[in-house]
């Protein structure tokens, strides 16, 4: 990665008129404001279509767009929307994403606009899921579930369809075929939309780092096509879901309630299932950041059915198997390994030999000088944060630090309020000896808790957090510029 600086900034969080970031004006205006500041990279979110409480991580496929960020601009553009109808989607600017108006009004209008998809780009739909044999899965899970009044797959009425076999899935894609259709096109439309929007990224210097979530929804159309995955019983049920143990975040630990993966079923088929996954990812972004990397040595598995992720228990993960096969066959993608968490030497051994860089969160640092996300503990080989999407913002890690905290970043930072603590912080990490630094975009804007993304083990109320139109401002950038520059990282 060389010496570089990057910016944190989920693209549901982007402003504009329609309830929720896109692909769109605000996308493109965002890549040149990096430019303008001298960052190299630009991380998002996940951006599959998002299942149980909106999150990114419980997405309802592995390899689908989420059609809540598509541009409903460039539709009017095509000829697909009228901007009367565009007028219909307007909603207050600068306001938390309210997920369920936003749905609403883009499942209207992206339907308004398959009406009138013919000739051309209508077989250039078609043509993109020949290209893309998940499309043909996915669209099929989308039209099922509506069709079965939004149910999950393990309830559908159909046993046969449950199972996925032939003859029911034949018969199905006919029944369904418009709707089947309808969501083949929104994936056309997404995936032809992000390909300008890299491209557009890349062209200015700017490269895109992704987040490949470690687990998929139990209700997914990637559970539900290939169950032999994942350790499922014949009902389609998990004996034991993932979690994490009691750690900084909550003190039961997290019950994220996940399917587990089948590792040895995986690893006696070469890890395909993976292979396919990255592929897809490789060709959206230009690096990887490996969700909880620590489970690839061993994940915390819960019993179904247990009411706290206390119950849980280790189990060893594929490790090197797995990562040499990534590492392998995707030789052009970077790796980042989100090493966080409860840590183990075998997790350290792991990474190191994988050579992926490991992360180092400076809200975690300050609990004494031998903490070793303290930069003077730091070797070159890793990525420097203020905070990830499940910290809270510098401003407002500093209001909530025990007093003990903010004493010994007093001392550290030779800062003793929270604005020249959140100056101190970024000046930190700029300049440290990681390869790449990166904060959440917030802390550029001076933010408190007000623009927290995600509190973990918390089920609502997340993910909503949208930055104000005009924020991502020319002095902004200028000063951004200045502070990266001054280190050596544009």
């Amino acid at each position: 990665m060389q010496r570089t600086a990057g910016i944190l900034m989920p693209i549901f969080s982007l402003p504009g008129p329609y309830g929720i970031g896109t692909l769109g004006s605000e996308a493109r205006a965002f890549a040149d404001f990096l430019q303008a500041a001298g960052q190299t990279w630009w991380q998002i979110l996940p951006v599959g279509p998002t299942g149980a409480g909106d999150s990114p991580y419980t997405s309802v496929s592995t390899f689908a767009g989420n059609p809540l960020l598509i541009d409903l601009e460039a539709l009017v553009e095509e000829g697909l929307l009228t901007q009367a109808e565009l007028e219909t989607a307007r909603m207050p600017e600068g306001q938390p994403v309210e997920y369920a108006a936003v749905y609403e009004s883009r499942s209207r209008l992206l339907r308004k606009a398959f009406s009138r998809l013919s000739g051309e780009r209508a077989q250039a739909a078609r043509d993109f899921t020949e290209r893309n044999p998940w499309v043909k899965e996915y669209a099929l899970y989308q039209a099922a579930k509506s069709h079965f009044q939004d149910a999950p797959w393990y309830l559908w009425p159909d046993e046969a369809l449950r199972r996925h076999e032939a003859a029911a899935l034949e018969h199905w894609r006919a029944v369904l075929a418009e709707d089947v259709a309808f969501h083949t096109a929104v994936q056309y439309w997404f995936f032809t939309q992000w390909t300008a929007f890299k491209d557009y990224t890349n062209a200015r210097g700017v490269k895109l780092i992704g987040d490949l979530p470690i687990y998929v929804s139990l209700d997914s159309a990637d559970v539900w096509s290939e169950r032999e995955q994942f350790l499922l019983d014949g009902a389609g049920m998990p004996a034991k879901v993932a979690g994490v143990p009691p750690d900084y975040f909550s003190a039961d630990g997290q019950l994220w309630g996940n399917p587990l993966y089948n590792w040895s079923a995986m690893k006696a088929d070469g890890f395909g299932w993976w292979i396919r996954r990255v592929e897809g990812a490789a060709t959206r972004v230009d690096a990887l950041r490996l969700d909880h990397f620590r489970a690839f040595e061993s994940y915390w598995a819960v019993p179904a059915g247990a009411k706290t992720a206390k119950e849980g228990a280790w189990e060893k993960g594929p490790g090197m198997d797995l990562l040499r096969v990534l590492t392998g066959w995707f030789p052009q993608i970077t790796y980042i390994a989100e090493d966080l968490g409860i840590l183990t030497d075998a997790v350290h051994q792991l990474r190191e030999e994988s050579g992926l860089p490991g992360m180092k969160v400076l809200e975690f640092a300050f609990s004494g000088p031998d903490n070793a996300y303290l930069p003077h503990h730091y070797a070159p080989h890793c990525i420097c944060y203020t905070g990830t999407h499940d910290n809270d913002t510098v401003l407002g890690w500093y209001d909530h630090a025990t007093e003990q905290e903010r004493a010994f970043a007093a001392v550290y930072l030779g800062a003793k309020d929270r604005e020249s603590a959140r100056k101190a912080l970024l000046r930190l990490g700029q300049g440290s000896v990681a390869e790449l630094f990166v904060a959440q975009m917030q802390d550029y804007l001076a933010l408190g808790s007000e623009g927290r993304v995600n509190v973990p083990g918390v089920a609502e109320g997340n993910w909503r957090w949208r930055m104000a139109p005009g924020a991502a401002t020319k002095e902004l950038a200028t000063e951004v510029r200045a502070l990266t520059a001054a280190f050596g990282r544009c």
